[in-house]
């Protein structure tokens, strides 16, 4: 799996990015908010990346925050929602809008999203509720001061076999106890102490 990918912006547009990584220019799928946080082209740049592998493609999908990339994780896993139907609807919210209206139930906003349908919103109200409800604190309120961090964090800790929710609940622990944790391992370490 690609988990990022850094380089320098070769194109931008609202749907999509190329970054020049090692000679390749990636084509990056991205949503608008993304889109808007990127740097002028010609300027370094990095991307949170999910890797989408089918029998007929291979995508990658980008996100400058891990607000997004988290929201988006989950949402691919409700049967029914594939990477492009997940990256419209954070084209069309906030990462934290769509965690609030998951976790209060609200079909009728959902719906609002191009491409999800009443039943389609109900099945991610009901799948989601809990995860969405896990993730930490506010989903758009934006990364922490160190988002690659935790983001590697978690993903190790789930690795080694946590759960998300439980992995998630073990790092906002270990971060109100040790708010000067300066590196994953770190938070890795006592997260797994926790």
């Amino acid at each position: 799996m690609i988990a990022y990918i850094s380089g320098t912006l070769a194109l931008k547009k609202p749907t999509e990015a190329i970054i020049e990584a090692g000679g390749i220019g990636y084509r990056v799928f991205i949503p608008t908010s993304t889109f808007e946080a990127l740097p002028a082209t010609g300027k370094a740049t990095r991307l949170t990346t999910y890797h989408a592998v089918r029998d007929d493609a291979e995508d990658l999908f980008g996100f400058a925050s891990t607000a997004e990339y988290d929201v988006f994780s989950l949402m691919i896993g409700v049967s029914g929602v594939g990477p492009k139907l997940a990256l419209a609807a954070l084209s069309a919210m906030s990462p934290a809008e769509i965690q609030r209206r998951i976790v209060d139930g609200d079909h009728a906003m959902l719906t609002r999203i191009p491409g999800v349908g009443k039943k389609t919103a109900q099945r991610m109200v009901l799948e989601l509720r809990d995860r969405m409800a896990a993730l930490d604190g506010d989903a758009g309120a934006g990364a922490s001061p160190e988002p690659d961090m935790a983001h590697d964090a978690l993903a190790a800790l789930q690795a080694l076999g946590l759960s998300q929710a439980a992995a998630v609940k073990a790092l906002r622990s270990v971060r109100e106890k040790y708010p000067d944790a300066v590196n994953a391992e770190d938070l890795i370490r006592l997260a797994l102490r926790e």
